[in-house]
């Protein structure tokens, strides 16, 4: 066991369960900061300034006449009004807001636990590299809101895919080390053996899938083909010429990001079901119950990437479809938890 003081697990228990939760909301927001187009909103990267949002007329102008110098208001938006302007203000502000209240929420305990010695050094060296990882969340951040302020009207899909990507990375950990704590147990998530490879590798591919999720949004790639199954009565999307597409091009192509997206989820989906029969095959029952967590999860997903698809990308649909994403990885994380070799302490 990581912990070398068994009395304060609880305490510890609580801290993982509070830092999944805040970064399950900010994931949530940020996708919704994403939909609205809100991301471009705040121009500067004010780590401790930008606490507070503008409290006066003026304040509120200044940030206003920010924005108006950012190709997205003079191209897009140039009929946006202060107070729409503060909508999607907020939206961007409340996502870098959860952000700094994630890193305190990390820092202030792991400190705490570092100062009462709780865990053992290898864990601490584990807890370091997460935060860490948080700093470099930050950074991947407002990197990923400079790609929109100069030239373009948006992010760029590439870095938004890494700033999710580090997102469910930091959700993915914790939520091992959390499982390790409530189960008493010590296991290795990246532990890889003959036992547990078939679900790992899915959320390898999960990962992946995730990523093409984010170069859809990104490239609004799901305002292209609006229809399912087919893609306007065709298989492959028909708006350009196969052939002539470069390999280096083909995550540029909206039309050939959504095909991918949308082919990646039935590649999930009959792996999927490969995992169904090899569990079921060699009668492992201690897996059924999260395996059929890990099921529902994968139709739920599908379905809602369906929905969002033909709504014309509703904005709840695509929030929940988002959300279920965060619910997908941890039904994966338990099934992959419950099918590792266990470590007698």
């Amino acid at each position: 066991m990581f912990l070398e003081k068994i009395e304060y697990r609880k305490i510890v228990a609580y801290w993982l369960f509070s830092l999944l939760f805040i970064l399950f909301v900010i994931i949530l927001v940020g996708g919704l900061t994403r939909l609205t187009d809100s991301g471009l909103s705040i121009t500067k990267w004010e780590v401790i300034s930008g606490i507070l949002p503008p409290l006066t007329l003026e304040s509120w102008n200044r940030a206003f006449n920010l924005y108006k110098e950012i190709p997205q208001y003079y191209l897009i938006n140039q009929d946006i009004t202060l107070n729409e302007f503060k909508i999607i203000y907020y939206w961007e502000y409340f996502h870098r807001l959860l952000g700094r209240i994630f890193g305190l929420l990390f820092l202030i305990p792991f400190f705490y636990f570092l100062f009462k010695k709780v865990f053992s050094k290898e864990f601490n060296f584990k807890l370091l590299i997460l935060f860490l990882l948080i700093l470099l969340q930050g950074f991947i951040g407002w990197y990923m809101v400079q790609s929109g302020l100069v030239e373009n009207t948006t992010v760029s899909h590439f870095r938004l895919a890494i700033h999710l990507n580090i997102a469910f990375i930091l959700f993915a950990s914790i939520f091992w080390y959390f499982l390790n704590i409530i189960k008493f147990n010590k296991k290795y998530f990246f532990n890889f053996n003959k036992e547990d490879f078939i679900i790992k590798l899915f959320v390898i591919l999960l990962f992946f899938q995730i990523t093409l999720g984010a170069f859809t949004s990104g490239l609004d790639a799901g305002q292209v083909y609006q229809t399912w199954p087919l893609m306007n009565s065709k298989f492959f999307p028909d708006d350009f010429e196969l052939n002539n597409i470069l390999l280096k091009d083909i995550f540029y192509e909206a039309s050939i990001v959504q095909f991918l997206h949308r082919n990646m989820a039935y590649v999930l989906l009959i792996y999927a079901f490969g995992i169904f029969v090899y569990v079921f095959a060699n009668k492992k029952k201690y897996l059924y119950k999260s395996l059929l967590f890990f099921l529902l999860m994968i139709f739920v997903q599908i379905l809602l990437g369906i929905l969002t698809l033909i709504s014309g990308v509703n904005i709840l649909l695509a929030s929940l479809h988002q959300m279920s994403t965060s619910i997908l990885l941890i039904s994966s994380i338990i099934f992959s938890y419950n099918s590792s070799k266990k470590i007698v302490l």
